[in-house]
């Protein structure tokens, strides 16, 4: 068994917090702004690490770096009229796509001395293979060129990402988060995000070395699995995976304390993505 998983999951409780089926009623940046409050929770002690999901509706996350390409607004006003809301995200990364095919899940946790940045991509990696294990596939983390976000922790199935993994600490708490594309098509997402690079970029000079999508690169967990996954079936196979590992988990909301530290959070992430947007009118 892996040993960073033994630490974390074994004999520890776990609070579920699942908002997998309110993506129609809340936005991306209320996500941020709850990992974030939960952060807080965790971090000084007031809560026990947390497992959530959460899902949200046709949603594009742009990284900082994404917000000051040359003609980023024409990027977004083409995502506007696919149908998708696009905000910015308030950890690192560059564009992704979120819909109701991609479950999003967060492990929170207090920040010890000896858990690196490293170990906390680990521990999410190893419990994604242990989480796919029954479908009899090989999950490898590596950066897939041509991908979307591309790091050194993208997760893929034959070569094709179905995965992407960042992190966010703050006030003692780490989160750390991943995107898992479960249902639908990884490659139209990836063209979804070609285009608005094309469109953002217009062969102009950037700041940064922006991802050269290929299409091909990406893929989603049915598409790999073969199998009629769903994100609720996925989500009963992760919290089967966190039970088998030994962890004790408890169905949870919000506590009071934890709704009005997410009311500051929200705000400041709102005036934050206000800033960034009145730097493209």
């Amino acid at each position: 068994m892996n040993t960073t998983i033994t630490h974390h999951l074994s004999n520890q409780t776990w609070r579920f917090i699942d908002q997998s089926t309110v993506g129609v009623y809340f936005d991306a940046l209320q996500s941020f702004a709850y990992d974030d409050a939960l952060c807080i929770s965790v971090g000084n002690g007031c809560s026990d690490s947390l497992l959530r999901t959460w899902v949200h509706h046709e949603t594009i996350v742009l990284g900082i770096q994404d917000s000051r390409l040359p003609f980023v607004q024409e990027g977004i006003n083409f995502l506007n009229k696919q149908g998708y809301n696009v905000i910015v995200r308030n950890s690192g990364g560059l564009a992704v796509v979120l819909d109701e095919g991609i479950l999003n899940v967060s492990l929170i946790m207090k920040e010890e001395k000896k858990f690196s940045i490293n170990e906390g991509y680990e521990l999410m990696f190893a419990l994604i293979q242990e989480m796919l294990r029954p479908y009899g596939v090989t999950v490898e983390a590596r950066e897939i060129v041509g991908s979307y976000c591309p790091g050194s922790f993208d997760l893929s199935i034959g070569g094709k990402k179905f995965a992407g993994i960042s992190q966010r600490r703050i006030r003692g708490g780490v989160a750390v988060q991943i995107y898992l594309c479960v249902t639908g098509s990884g490659s139209e997402r990836a063209k979804l995000i070609q285009t608005f690079y094309d469109r953002a970029v217009q062969g102009q000079p950037t700041t940064f070395e922006y991802p050269r999508i290929v299409p091909e690169t990406m893929a989603s967990l049915t598409e790999l699995t073969g199998q009629a996954l769903t994100v609720q079936s996925v989500i009963h196979r992760l919290l089967l995976t966190f039970k088998e590992q030994g962890a004790h988990l408890t169905s949870s909301s919000f506590t009071e304390e934890e709704r009005q530290t997410y009311e500051e959070q929200y705000i400041r992430i709102i005036k934050r993505n206000e800033r960034i947007s009145a730097r493209h009118p």
